[in-house]
């Protein structure tokens, strides 16, 4: 009964360690295009802060040097509070994965039965 409780224990963590393992991929991945976003916005700022004020810019329309200029510093500031949450989140998705890994460790060492079959697993 103890080895089978093992078992599914040690499912139960293999299953939060894929979950927690595929959100923090999706969160670096988030973390990266919003950089890559707010990079280009902060390129963008720059090519128009060295034009003159009277340049004529466009986007896909019309639209005076000013009012481009704040899109994009406004693009920049939304991008900083996007990633300061997502920080959030990847710090709190590395805090549960040692978590599992350290249950997992536990669980291990509990269960000197359970470690063989996990490596006869791993071998296989």
């Amino acid at each position: 009964m103890g080895s089978e409780i093992n078992k599914e224990a040690f499912l139960e963590l293999q299953g939060r360690l894929v979950e927690t393992t595929t959100k923090l991929k999706q969160v670096q991945m988030q973390v990266r295009n919003k950089e890559v976003e707010k990079k280009r916005a902060f390129l963008t700022l720059e090519e128009l802060n060295s034009l003159s004020e009277n340049t004529n810019t466009y986007k896909f329309f019309h639209v005076p040097k000013g009012s481009l200029a704040k899109e994009q510093k406004k693009k920049t500031q939304e991008c900083d509070a996007a990633l300061a949450t997502l920080q959030g989140s990847k710090e709190y998705l590395e805090r549960q994965m040692k978590e599992v890994e350290s249950s997992f460790r536990e669980l291990i060492q509990q269960s000197p039965a359970l470690a063989r079959q996990v490596m006869a697993m791993s071998v296989s």
